[in-house]
C-alpha cells in the first residue's frame, strides 16, 4: 500500500472543483493529490516551496564546499586577471 506523506489528501475531481477552498483548508500544510485512490502529486503553498528549494540549494552547496574542501588552493594575483 502506498503511503500518503500529508493529513488532508484530495481527489483530482475534488480539486478542480475548488482548489483555493483546499488549500485555505489545508492552512500550509501538504495536500496529497489522489488520482484512483493513488497519490499523484502534493500541493504546498508558494512560500513552502520556495523554502524547499532554498534549502536544496544550500545543502546543494554543502556538498560542493565539502567536495572541494581537500582541493589546494591556487595563488592568485589581480595582475594575474
Amino acid at each position: 500500500m502506498q503511503r500518503v506523506e500529508a493529513e488532508i489528501a484530495v481527489s483530482v475531481s475534488d480539486l478542480k472543483k475548488n482548489p483555493t477552498a483546499i488549500m485555505n483548508e489545508a492552512d500550509g500544510s501538504p495536500v496529497a493529490v489522489l488520482n484512483h485512490n493513488r497519490v499523484m502529486a502534493y500541493m504546498v503553498p508558494a512560500e513552502t516551496f520556495e523554502a524547499m528549494m532554498e534549502q536544496l540549494d544550500d545543502i546543494r552547496l554543502v556538498q560542493t564546499i565539502e567536495e572541494r574542501s581537500g582541493e589546494v588552493p591556487v595563488p592568485v594575483t589581480l595582475d594575474d586577471l
